[in-house]
């Protein structure tokens, strides 16, 4: 799931992960943010899932004591955890603990969003990626229809799918399962969940995934690929302390990333639908008058936008609060021009 690496400067000014990162804490931050783990919890399903969602959709985690109430322990600060998910010694010691509970009980590890989310993203972004392939735009007010499986996947077998911030892979073995992807990649910036992610392809028939380590935010891959997805990664990315600077530049490595007439694929539980919109909109406009400024004054032709809005899910759950109407988790597709 995660998917940046902190620059010398930002590791000299974080805590060890030691230090930063007790077992209490990252318990805590993952029943936060999870909305369902295969390890289970000291909650009931419903009553985990509504803290999450609660926590999740106001932005913030919650406190220790909300959990464990029989800690005398100090609370952490609402914001210093919060901040904990964008660092990559949170996650470097997650998916230690989520590699060892693989190796000695086979445990897949955090279901990020929940299996019914993946599966959606899954299913949803493969009739998008089918008609697409045939040349099939949905228009901005319906749905993408899904053609018959087997019609789907003869177009998209040539198709390249990159997974950034992968974490254990498992949306890549979903992709998979739906067929007619064959060439998918998938990378995270922790080494832990590079060698769970391969762990798990190999024990569930997946060899053929590729998994790398890499941080989407100093990239080092050359290709560009038809298909990025991102579950989480941009989520996290925005709980560094740095995080609007590091949003930025998840959108200038993401660009160079999806290749032209490919489509990005997020999915979020921090952002809504109009919110992402309108932070691609944010980048497209940077990059018109980046370019109009490195141009000569005379002749500039109108720069096309970098991404545009395709369409979202609108099978989530939605909610109503202060009149306005939303969903805990979105999924947005925007096509790279």
């Amino acid at each position: 799931m995660a998917a940046m690496r902190l620059t010398p400067d930002d590791a000299r000014g974080a805590p060890s992960a030691v230090d930063l990162v007790s077992d209490d804490d990252r318990s805590v931050a993952a029943d936060s943010w999870s909305i369902k783990s295969e390890y289970g919890s000291t909650l009931d399903d419903d009553q985990r899932n509504a803290d999450a969602a609660e926590a999740l959709s106001a932005g913030n985690l919650r406190a220790a004591s909300d959990y464990s109430s029989d800690k005398d322990e100090t609370e952490p600060d609402a914001e210093a955890v919060t901040s904990m998910l964008g660092l990559q010694s949170y996650w470097d010691s997650q998916y230690a603990d989520e590699l060892t509970n693989f190796h000695e009980h086979g445990h897949v590890g955090e279901v990020w969003f929940g299996p019914e989310v993946m599966e959606t993203v899954a299913s949803w972004t493969k009739s998008l990626c089918s008609d697409v392939s045939q040349g099939r735009f949905p228009n901005q007010a319906d749905n993408v229809k899904s053609l018959n499986g087997d019609q789907g996947s003869k177009f998209l077998s040539s198709w390249s799918v990159l997974d950034i911030g992968t974490g254990n892979g498992l949306l890549l073995q979903e992709l998979a399962k739906e067929g007619g992807f064959s060439n998918l990649t998938g990378t995270d910036y922790s080494e832990g969940a590079i060698d769970l992610a391969r762990s798990l392809a190999e024990r569930d028939g997946f060899s053929t995934i590729k998994f790398l380590v890499d941080d989407v935010l100093e990239t080092k891959l050359e290709g560009k690929f038809q298909l990025v997805v991102d579950k989480g990664t941009l989520d996290a990315i925005g709980l560094h302390p740095d995080g609007p600077l590091k949003r930025i530049m998840y959108w200038e490595s993401v660009s160079k990333l999806v290749a032209p007439g490919g489509l990005l694929v997020i999915t979020s539980c921090n952002s809504t639908k109009d919110e992402l919109v309108q932070e691609v909109e944010n980048f497209n406009q940077r990059r018109v008058n980046s370019i109009a400024e490195s141009e000569s004054s005379n002749g500039t032709q109108r720069e096309s936008p970098t991404f545009q809005y395709l369409n979202h899910v609108r099978t989530y759950p939605t909610f109503t609060f202060g009149g306005s109407v939303g969903s805990r988790v979105a999924t947005v597709a925007f096509l790279r021009n």
